[in-house]
């Protein structure tokens, strides 16, 4: 199985969140909505990972996730843990 690219993207933290829709403004891929007017959602599969979001948000609760688990579950199989 190969190893796949480290995947950055964009989380939000939905309990913080105020859905002001800065992020939605400053986002380059179009990958943040507020579909119930509630808190800020973000497509991962959209998400480049570029960090604008985290930048203008006001409330700062977006961080940047980066996904290891593809990586860690190949680490696993060679070391014979899976």
């Amino acid at each position: 199985m190969a190893i796949q690219k480290r995947k950055r993207y964009a989380s939000v933290l939905e309990k913080e969140c105020v859905a002001c829709g800065t992020c939605i403004l400053v986002c380059p891929k179009l990958a943040i909505t507020v579909p119930r007017g509630i808190y800020a959602e973000v497509n991962t599969d959209l998400c480049i990972g570029c960090g604008l979001c985290k930048k203008a948000c006001p409330a700062s609760v977006i961080e940047m996730i980066t996904n290891l688990a593809e990586e860690e579950i190949n680490k696993n199989e060679k070391e014979g843990m899976v």
